[in-house]
């Protein structure tokens, strides 16, 4: 496994869901209702292991990772019932843990040194007519203006955040990534604000 020190510096501080959670989880349950499939699903970037426990919750069989091992630390002290490792997309998960009808990744592809390692372990995790559900905060180009115009670029874009986002991604570049991972059909929902200030999207791709 590459050493998760040099991919993963992220802190927790506890083992709660954070804000962004109250406008992804919404939106994420919609399309897992939509979606009617097995209950099965596998958290790639699992973190503190708060919305692995809030699917359980609902009924959903969790399994998760994460290159943290302060966040896994917490997941398993809090959640000791669910299936959560420390691991990373750049570990051969699949072969490790099988396949699921349901892969979900949420604010992780935005922090990945290696996007199309973590687009291909995504695609290896999803069993054939699965789908993968991936977030990440949304760039476009209303709301890349309106920040200009309000000066907040610098806060958002920072430079100073160790470990923080190193990607950032648009419709088109996200597509393009899960396009040549191998999924199809791929579609996108904007969560938080309104669709042109969105604080994230949602992409849904298929693997069929």
């Amino acid at each position: 496994m590459t050493n998760s020190d040099d991919i993963s510096g992220y802190v927790y501080n506890d083992s709660q869901l954070n804000c962004s959670h109250e406008y992804l989880l919404p939106g994420l349950n919609s399309i897992l209702h939509s979606l009617k499939s097995a209950p099965r699903i596998f958290e790639l970037g699992c973190g503190n292991g708060s919305v692995a426990n809030e699917l359980a919750k609902q009924g959903y069989e969790i399994t998760g990772v994460d290159p943290s091992e302060q966040g896994i630390v917490f997941a398993n002290k809090h959640y000791p019932k669910l299936k959560l490792f420390q691991g990373s997309a750049y570990d051969d998960l699949a072969e490790k843990y099988g396949q699921f009808p349901v892969v979900i990744s949420l604010e992780v592809v935005e922090h990945v040194y290696f996007p199309r390692k973590y687009a291909k372990t995504l695609f290896e995790l999803v069993e054939d007519g699965g789908t993968a559900i991936i977030s990440t905060p949304y760039h476009g180009y209303w709301k890349n203006l309106a920040m200009a115009l309000t000066g907040k670029m610098d806060a958002h874009f920072t430079a100073l955040w160790d470990h923080g986002h190193i990607k950032f991604w648009s419709f088109k570049t996200l597509k393009t990534l899960l396009k040549e991972a191998g999924f199809k059909k791929i579609s996108f929902h904007r969560v938080g604000r309104i669709p042109a200030l969105a604080k994230s999207m949602i992409a849904v791709g298929k693997k069929r």
